[in-house]
């Protein structure tokens, strides 16, 4: 007969209790266990599976054939018992013999049986075995019959693993072995390589304690967690609105949303009224929305399913007091670490002098972490799949973004092979640093301008380093982006000091703040999360001449910083000259309002414009009167021309910055500015490339500001380059384009000699 909702499950439950506190052998209590759970629901069978060296083992059984125990096995995938441990999925069948993976056992005598019932019994996310009852009758279990069974597997969970019976070498749906190696492919988001042991961010929270002692203290710990959780996203709600009227962004409003949704908190309340713990109730119902989530094809309403799961964590770090990520808690040795998504304060907490590499399971092209992984020389894989059933913390990984791979647990070969490539890169990077004070001339004798793009404070160092020419790309948005809060013209004016005065008499060039779009602020409410192409959306130049006070308080803090110095400014996402008008004028009147109050000043006050909107090349008689220099954004420019995103890895892989598009559009600009005597460079990825950065020199260019990691690598190409040879071959190209310029251009730089490492 069909349990009553939470208080039969309780009932069960305060029997396994008594069962689990005695001092039984394992076998005795799973026994005990399928009896009570058959008499509780009514059940002709119940039967335990356990994960033994890769396969399902019959354990225990009510109702089946007692000679059938420990030999009825059953691999992943087969039966319906091996579908729901590998699919982590429940069965709920009238007819099991009707179901297409049904797998019939003579020796168990089930061939009585109609209807089958079946859940995951799960430890840490992985099915660990599988908890079953049958029935004679055809007929589907009531969803209180199911509630109840998935309330037992996770006791039988704690049972198991104190009984030292789980199985960790064999977990359902991850590898066979904990010794086994893998690799798991992935995005490359930064390019590089490094070894150490796996750190996820946010260490798993281990629920120790399933059955609750005193339900009405468990109750008044989720209360209390709850309250916690609430002021926490309250308090993110009020720092989004800095400064402005309005909503608050999507994602606190969905967190705020779900941190105050009553149906959750009763249905955590109703797990713990089963006799659970809290920490085992949010972790219930946490495992009820992931199976949700897996049958959601709605994308919209899978992230916010998503948005729930990490509420879920949050309120379970809180009941359980542990708040800290692996970054609070230290590295203590080499380390790759692991996490969904990182912001980029959190990346910066790490040290890193023990952070080797990022494995991200999402991550993109174009989030902000990235920019900071790259300026701290952080190699990062993202879009690794399954990773949380793949690695486990502490296993050994060599993590290999060049080849957009990560080894889990390598073998002894696999490592001297990884060690022989990364002493050859270490060997390489070595040579290139042999160059840090040769200057980047052409075999002809022509001088090629190489500087470096930044954003901390600690870039600066690069100079040095790399025996670059400058910075010819600062990115002041990034002060912002790990902040808590907006920085302060004071905070502002120290940062860009400070990076001048490491630069010493090398040029430095400020890129005026790029947020909006997807660099989204906390503090700072922008229409990021109403715009469907936030890239091409309301951001850099756009919002800064709109919220003209955030720009007045950014100008006043650089030409105070550059007192007495030459200061360079660059303009992003410039689209019509009529712009860089506008916020040059912005800059020349905080300059004026300083100087009628006797501030000291810049000796002069150079602007510039980044050209990464396409439209901006049909502007260029207007703006080249105007502009100091300008510097091709390579980036941004790359997905407007070909309107394609780069954070889609399809279309990432599609679009060839050789592509004769590209090369003609940038002759296209690099030529008017040429003849009206203005300076033209390019700050983005592209000029970082030593085959890219070749076809560049051919068109003309001879400024590139690119990742520290590149000067070397550019260098060496640059200084075995005949500038005359590569203008005359990209002429030649590009009157008569073949389909496959980057083989075209790599071929004709191995016939010459070029070095492109």
């Amino acid at each position: 007969m069909p349990v009553s909702a939470a208080a039969s499950a309780r009932e069960i439950l305060v029997r396994l209790h008594d069962v689990m506190a005695s001092r039984a052998p394992a076998q005795a209590k799973l026994n005990q266990v399928v009896q009570i759970i058959g008499e509780a629901i009514g059940s002709e069978v119940c039967s335990i599976y356990l994960l033994r060296e890769g396969v399902l083992e019959l354990f225990a059984t009510r109702g089946l054939a007692e000679e059938a125990v420990h030999v009825t096995k059953l691999a992943l995938g087969e039966g319906l018992v091996g579908t729901i441990a590998e699919d982590v999925e429940v069965l709920n069948l009238d007819e099991a013999a009707s179901h297409p993976d049904f797998a019939y056992k003579p020796e168990t005598g089930e061939d009585r049986f109609h209807s089958f019932a079946g859940v995951p019994i799960i430890r840490r996310e992985r099915a660990v075995g599988v908890l079953a009852v049958q029935h004679s009758e055809p007929r589907r279990y009531a969803d209180v019959e199911i509630e109840a069974l998935q309330t037992v597997a996770m006791v039988l969970s704690e049972l198991i693993a104190n009984a030292g019976l789980i199985d960790a070498a064999g977990a359902a749906g991850a590898r066979p072995q904990m010794t086994a190696s893998v690799r798991l492919g992935g995005q490359k988001l930064v390019d590089g390589m490094g070894s150490g042991f796996a750190v996820y961010h946010q260490p798993r929270i281990v629920i120790e304690h399933t059955v609750a002692e005193d339900i009405d203290a468990e109750r008044r710990r989720v209360y209390a967690a709850f309250d916690k959780m609430r002021e926490q996203i309250d308090r993110m709600a009020r720092e989004a609105e800095f400064g402005v009227a309005g909503e608050h962004v999507e994602v606190i409003e969905t967190y705020k949303m779900f941190a105050y949704d009553e149906g959750w908190a009763r249905r955590i309340n109703e797990a713990i009224d089963s006799g659970l713990t809290a920490e085992a109730a949010i972790e219930r119902v946490q495992q009820r929305t992931r199976q949700r989530m897996r049958q959601i094809d709605d994308p919209l309403l899978a992230d916010r399913m998503h948005d729930l799961e990490d509420l879920s964590n949050r309120l379970l770090r809180i009941v359980s007091g542990q708040m800290g990520t692996a970054a609070q808690l230290g590295l203590r040795q080499d380390t790759i670490l692991i996490a969904r998504n990182l912001g980029p304060a959190e990346l910066l907490e790490y040290d890193r002098r023990r952070l080797k590499g990022v494995i991200l399971e999402e991550g993109s092209l174009t989030a902000h972490v990235i920019i900071v992984a790259r300026a701290m020389g952080v190699p990062v894989l993202g879009r690794v799949s399954d990773v949380r059933r793949q690695i486990a913390e502490g296993d050994q990984l060599l993590l290999d973004v060049t080849e957009g791979s990560v080894l889990v647990r390598p073998t002894s070969a696999m490592e001297e092979a990884f060690e022989a490539k990364l002493a050859l890169r270490q060997k390489r990077r070595a040579a290139f640093a042999a160059l840090r004070d040769v200057p980047p001339v052409t075999k002809d004798g022509h001088r090629v301008t190489l500087m470096v793009n930044a954003g901390l404070r600690d870039d600066a160092a690069a100079l040095d380093t790399t025996g670059a020419d400058g910075i010819g790309l600062f990115r002041t948005e990034f002060q912002f982006l790990v902040s808590a809060t907006l920085p302060q013209r004071e905070r502002q004016q120290r940062l860009y000091r400070d990076v001048m005065e490491a630069a010493g008499d090398r040029p430095v060039v400020f890129r005026t703040i790029d947020i909006g779009g997807d660099k989204a602020l906390p503090y700072l409410n922008t229409p990021a999360g109403d715009e469907e192409n936030p890239a091409m959306g309301w951001r850099a130049l756009r919002l800064a001449l709109e919220r003209d006070g955030l720009m007045k308080a950014q100008a006043r803090a650089l030409i105070e910083a550059g007192a007495g110095r030459t200061l360079h400014v660059m303009f992003p996402m410039v689209s019509e000259a009529w712009e860089f008008d506008e916020a040059k004028a912005l800059f020349e009147a905080q300059r004026a309002w300083l100087g009628a109050r006797g501030r000291r000043l810049p000796i002069e006050v150079r602007y510039g414009a980044m050209l990464e909107v396409p439209a901006l090349a049909e502007q260029l008689d207007l703006i080249l009167p105007n502009v100091d220099f300008l510097s091709i954004g390579t980036n941004d420019l790359t997905q407007f021309l070909f309107a394609a995103d780069r954070a889609n890895p399809k279309l990432a892989e599609r679009y060839d910055w050789l592509s004769p598009s590209i090369l003609r559009f940038l002759r296209r600009v690099v030529e008017p500015a040429r003849a009206a005597g203005v300076r033209v460079g390019v700050c983005g990825e592209m000029g970082g490339r030593p085959l890219e950065a070749m076809a560049l020199i051919g068109l003309g260019l001879d400024r590139l500001s690119i990742t520290p990691a590149a000067v070397g690598p550019v260098k060496a190409m640059i200084r075995s380059l005949d500038r005359a040879a590569i203008t005359a071959e990209m002429a030649r190209l590009l009157a008569n384009p073949v389909r496959d310029m980057r083989g075209a251009l790599g071929a004709w730089a191995a016939t010459n000699g070029v070095e492109l490492a």
